[in-house]
C-alpha cells in the first residue's frame, strides 16, 4: 500500500459519507485528479447519518434548487442500479384539511419545478398501501419517482470511492482524523491529520455532523445542528419473503403526525423483514453540539445513534398504529430501534461554497442523501467554473452574515427548523421568532408607537404596516380587499394596501435601514467597480451620481442587482438585505484574485435610510430642508446624489425610486436618523411600512427582486434589464452578454402577468403567494423554453391601484406577446392570466396617475 501523501490538489474530510463522495465522484467527473479523502471512521462510513440514514427520496419542496439536486439524485442512484423506484405516499386523515392543502399545494410546487407528483384517491392509496386504513385519509399525494437508495446510500459511497480509487484519481484513508488546518496568507494550504499533514491546493469539508468541528479550526461556525431523529422497528414482517427485494410497498409519509413508515423488504436482505417507522419530534427536538458527540470508542452505539426513551414517541406512534394497525400487532424490535442524528440547518439550506474567511476552503455540510449527489455535482462545478447552472444563491455559506454565525442564533434558529422538519406546512411569509431584535433602527421606537407589525430581514426588525393607520380603511376599505382564505392573508396586515394608496395620493416615508452597504475604497477602487458592474462606473461624469448597475457572471447571468454611489474618494454598494453578504464577499475574493489594491468594508449598521416618495414628496422635503431651492426639479436630477441637511443633520439624498413615485433615499448616519424622523413627521407625512416597497409598488411598476427575479439562470437581456450600449470597458460577463444581445431574440423574458379571475370553486377571492406553474391553457403544460428553463411565478402581489394579482414569470420567447392569455395553478386549481407586460414595463405611472391596463 502506498505511504500516506504529503500533498494533494484537493483533499476531502468526510469521504465516507454520501455527500463526501459524491463530491469526489463528480469533481473527477469534471477532470481533477490528486485528490485524497480522509474519514474519521471507516471509508464507507460506520458512524456518520449516513451509516443510518432512512435513504428516503422524495422531491415535494416548494423551491426549485431542492427538486432540482433530489431529482438528479434520484437519475444518479437509478443510473448506477442503486434505486428502488417504488413509488411514495403522503397522507392527509380525515379531519386535517390543512394537511390536504398543504399536499395540492405540493402537488402544484412540482408542476413548477419537474415533478409528476399528483392527488390521489383513498381507495388508490389502500391499493397502493394496503396496510393503511383506507376510511382514516381523506387523499393524498402519490410521486412515482419517490423511493429508496438500495441497499443503502452508505453502499453507494463506498462505491463511488472504489471507483475513484481504481481510476487513479483518489486515494483515501479511512480511520484518519483531521486535527487542524494548515493556513497561511488566509488561503488553504493542508490539513493536519493523525497520520501526518498534507498539503493541499483545495480542502472540502464534507463531514456532516462534524462539520462545524472543522469549520471551528478555521476561526468561523457553521449553522447547522444535529438533532435526535427517533427511528423504530417492528418486525417479523414477512410479506416480501422470497423476493430479494429490500422493500416492497410505497413509502409512506404521514406529516401530520410528523412521521413515516416503509417496509425493509425480504427478511434475507440486510435489514429486511420488519416495518420501519420514523418520527421528528415537533414540541420538543433534541439538538446536539457536535462537541458533545461521543467518539466511537466511547459510544454505546454509534457517536451518531443514541439511546431511544419510548416516551419520546408514545403518544405520535399510537396515532400511527390507528392510521397503520400493524404497528401494533408486530413485534418492536427495541434492539434495532435508536435516536438517530440527523443535521437541521437555520434557514433549511445547507452551507455550501467557499469559506468566507479562507480562500480555497469549501463547504459541503447540512445536506440530507436525497441532495447528497445533487449537491456534490454542483459544489465540483463551482469548483470549477466558479458557477453553477443553478442558481445556488440559498445555499451559499457566503450569504450568512456575522451574527447569524454566533452559537446562540444558530441554536435558536436550529431549534425552530427543527420542529418544522415533517409537519408544519411552512407559510412562504412565514417568520422566525427566534434569533429576533439583533438589529433595529433609530426609529424602532417610534415604529412600535405606531403599532409597527414586524417581520425581519437580515436582523433587521421591519414593519410591514403599521396599526396606527388603520384609519385609511375607512377611506380606502372600498379597494382593499379582505383575504376571507387564511392562508393568504397569514403574516399580511390589510392595513399596508391602504398606506400603499395613500403613499400614492400623498406622501410616505418609509424604514429601509435594511440596506446593507458596502464601502470599496483604495487605488483600485474604481478599477474593481468597472471589472464588476455591467454600467459604466469610471469617468468624471459619474462622480456624485447613484448608478443602478448588476453584476453578472462569466456566462453572463445575472449575479447582482445593486446601486453604486460613485464618490469622490470611494464606491459606497448599497444592496439589499439578503443578497448583499454574498456580494460582499464576492466583491472582496475578486479583488483578490485579481490583485486590486482595494478594501472592502461593511458599513452597514453605520449608516441608515429613509424613503420618501409620493406626488407631494417634494413640497414635503422642501419643509425641512435647510435649501428648500436644492430640491427643485432643476436642481435635483433623477439619478443625482447631493448633501442636504435637516434637522441640523448631514443627509445624503439619492433620487431613485424602488415604488414608481418621485421621491428620494435619505441616507444618514445611523445617530442621526432620529432626528430626521422626527422632523419628517412633523410636517405630518405619514409613515409607510416596508410591504409597500418590497412588493405592492414594486410589482406595479414590474421592478425586479434579486434571487426570485432574477437569477443565475437567465441573462440581462432576457430580463430586459440591459442598457442600451454595451460600455467600452471590459467586465465580467461582457463575451457572453455580446454574445447573447446579438440574438436575433432571447430565449426567454422576464414577463408581468395580471390574475384576470381570482375567485376559487368554493366562491372564494384568493390571493397568492409563493410560486405557482405556469400553463398553457391549450395542453394544460407548464411552460419550458428552448434551455429547459420552466416557467413559475417568481414574484406576486395584490396591486390596490391595479386592483388586480401581479406577477413577475420567465416566459418562453413564442409565448411573450402582450394580451397572451395563460393560466396559474394555485392549491390545485387553475386560474387564468394575460401577459401584461413583456419585459420592463410598468403596469402603472404614478406622472399619469393612471394605469396602463
Amino acid at each position: 500500500m502506498a505511504g500516506f501523501p504529503e500533498k494533494a490538489k484537493v483533499v476531502i474530510v468526510g469521504l465516507g459519507g454520501i455527500v463526501g463522495a459524491s463530491v469526489a465522484h463528480h469533481l473527477i467527473g469534471r477532470g481533477w485528479d490528486d485528490i485524497v479523502g480522509i474519514d474519521k471512521s471507516g471509508i464507507p462510513t460506520d458512524i456518520g447519518s449516513t451509516a443510518h440514514a432512512s435513504d428516503f427520496c422524495y422531491a415535494t419542496s416548494h423551491d426549485f434548487l431542492s427538486c432540482w439536486t433530489t431529482l438528479y439524485s434520484i437519475e444518479f442512484f437509478d443510473r448506477m442500479g442503486h434505486y428502488a423506484r417504488v413509488g411514495g405516499l403522503e397522507v392527509a386523515r380525515v379531519g386535517d384539511d390543512a394537511r390536504m392543502d398543504e399536499i395540492r399545494r405540493k402537488v402544484t410546487s412540482g408542476r413548477a419545478f419537474g415533478t409528476r407528483a399528483r392527488l390521489i384517491e383513498p381507495a388508490e392509496i389502500k391499493e397502493k398501501f394496503p396496510l393503511i386504513e383506507e376510511d382514516l385519509v381523506q387523499g393524498g399525494l402519490w410521486d412515482p419517482d419517490a423511493g429508496l437508495v438500495i441497499p443503502r446510500s452508505q453502499t453507494v459511497a463506498g462505491r463511488l470511492v472504489d471507483q475513484g480509487v481504481a481510476a487513479g484519481r483518489l486515494q483515501a484513508f479511512a480511520n484518519t482524523s483531521a486535527r487542524s488546518l494548515v493556513i497561511e496568507g488566509g488561503r488553504i494550504r493542508g490539513v493536519v491529520t493523525d497520520r501526518g499533514t498534507i498539503m493541499a491546493d483545495h480542502v472540502v469539508v464534507c463531514a456532516g455532523l462534524w462539520g462545524r468541528l472543522i469549520a471551528e479550526m478555521a476561526g468561523e461556525d457553521l449553522p447547522v445542528m444535529p438533532i435526535d431523529h427517533p427511528l423504530t422497528f417492528f418486525g417479523p414482517y414477512n410479506e416480501f419473503a422470497g423476493t430479494g427485494k429490500e422493500i416492497g410497498w410505497p413509502l409512506l409519509r404521514d406529516q401530520g403526525n410528523s412521521a413515516y413508515m416503509r417496509d425493509t423488504g425480504d427478511p434475507k436482505t440486510a435489514e429486511g423483514g420488519q416495518i420501519e417507522w420514523g418520527y421528528y419530534e415537533e414540541t420538543n427536538p433534541r439538538l446536539v453540539h457536535p462537541r458533545d458527540l461521543l467518539e466511537k470508542e466511547e459510544a454505546r452505539l454509534s457517536p451518531s445513534q443514541r439511546d431511544l426513551d419510548m416516551d419520546q414517541i408514545m403518544e405520535p406512534l399510537e396515532r400511527a398504529m390507528e392510521l397503520t394497525p400493524i404497528l401494533g400487532e408486530l413485534g418492536y424490535n427495541e434492539s434495532h430501534s435508536f435516536n438517530g442524528l440527523l443535521q437541521v440547518t437555520t434557514d433549511g439550506g445547507p452551507s455550501m461554497g467557499e469559506s468566507q474567511k479562507v480562500r480555497g476552503l469549501w463547504y459541503a455540510v447540512g445536506i440530507w442523501v436525497k441532495d447528497g449527489p445533487g449537491m456534490g455535482k454542483l459544489i465540483a462545478d463551482w469548483m470549477t467554473d466558479g458557477r453553477t447552472p443553478i442558481d445556488h444563491n440559498r445555499i451559499d455559506y457566503s450569504r450568512f452574515q456575522p451574527f447569524q454565525l454566533q452559537e446562540d442564533f444558530i441554536t435558536a434558529r436550529c431549534t425552530e427548523t427543527a420542529m418544522k422538519v415533517y409537519n408544519p406546512a411552512v407559510h412562504p411569509r412565514e417568520p422566525f421568532s427566534g434569533g429576533r431584535n439583533v438589529r433595529r433602527s433609530p426609529f424602532y421606537e417610534r415604529e412600535k408607537e405606531l403599532g409597527g407589525y414586524f417581520m425581519e430581514l437580515g436582523g433587521w426588525e421591519r414593519a410591514h404596516g403599521y396599526a396606527a393607520n388603520e384609519h385609511l380603511l375607512e377611506k380606502y376599505g372600498a379597494r382593499v380587499p379582505v383575504r376571507e382564505n387564511e392562508w393568504d392573508n397569514r403574516h399580511f396586515w390589510r392595513v399596508s394596501n391602504a398606506e400603499h394608496l395613500a403613499l400614492s395620493e400623498d406622501c410616505g416615508i418609509i424604514n429601509l435601514s435594511h440596506f446593507a452597504m458596502y464601502d470599496v475604497e483604495g487605488p483600485d477602487h474604481v478599477a474593481l467597480m468597472e471589472w464588476l458592474c455591467a454600467a459604466k462606473i469610471g469617468g468624471e461624469a459619474n462622480i456624485g451620481k447613484g448608478i443602478y448597475t448588476h453584476f453578472l457572471d462569466e456566462e453572463g447571468m445575472v449575479r447582482a442587482d445593486l446601486t453604486v454611489f460613485r464618490m469622490a474618494d470611494r464606491c459606497r454598494v448599497v444592496d439589499g438585505a439578503d443578497a448583499g453578504p454574498r456580494d460582499f464577499n464576492y466583491m472582496k475574493r475578486v479583488a483578490q484574485d485579481k490583485g486590486f489594491d482595494v478594501t472592502v468594508t461593511d458599513v452597514t449598521e453605520k449608516y441608515i435610510t429613509l424613503g420618501i416618495w409620493g406626488p407631494n414628496a417634494r413640497v414635503t422635503l422642501q419643509n425641512v430642508a435647510e435649501d428648500p431651492g436644492g430640491l427643485s426639479q432643476e436642481n435635483f436630477p433623477f439619478a443625482a446624489i447631493k448633501p442636504i441637511r435637516i434637522a441640523g443633520k448631514d443627509v445624503t439624498a439619492f433620487r431613485i425610486s424602488y415604488v414608481g413615485e418621485q421621491g428620494w433615499e435619505l441616507h444618514m448616519a445611523y445617530e442621526d436618523g432620529l432626528a430626521v424622523w422626527d422632523a419628517l413627521r412633523s410636517t405630518g407625512v405619514i409613515a409607510v411600512g416596508v410591504e409597500t416597497y418590497a412588493n405592492t409598488r414594486r410589482m406595479e411598476k414590474s421592478l425586479r427582486l434579486q434571487n426570485a427575479d432574477l437569477l443565475t439562470e437567465y441573462n440581462l437581456l432576457e430580463a430586459d434589464l440591459a442598457r442600451p450600449k454595451v460600455k467600452e470597458a471590459d467586465f465580467c460577463g461582457k463575451a457572453k452578454h455580446l454574445e447573447y444581445k446579438a440574438r436575433e431574440h432571447q430565449p426567454a423574458m422576464l414577463c408581468t402577468l395580471v390574475m384576470t379571475d381570482n375567485v376559487d370553486a368554493a366562491g372564494v377571492a384568493r390571493y397568492p403567494v409563493g410560486n405557482m406553474p405556469v400553463v398553457d391553457p391549450a395542453t394544460g403544460e407548464t411552460l419550458v423554453d428552448e434551455l429547459g428553463r420552466r416557467s413559475y411565478t417568481t414574484s406576486i402581489a395584490y396591486g390596490p391601484t391595479l386592483a388586480k394579482n401581479i406577477a413577475l414569470a420567465w416566459l418562453p420567447w413564442s409565448y411573450c406577446q402582450e394580451g397572451r392569455e395563460l393560466a396559474v395553478e394555485y392549491f390545485g386549481e387553475t386560474y387564468p392570466v394575460e401577459v401584461a407586460a413583456v419585459g420592463y414595463k410598468s403596469l402603472y405611472d404614478p406622472e399619469n396617475l393612471k394605469p396602463r391596463s
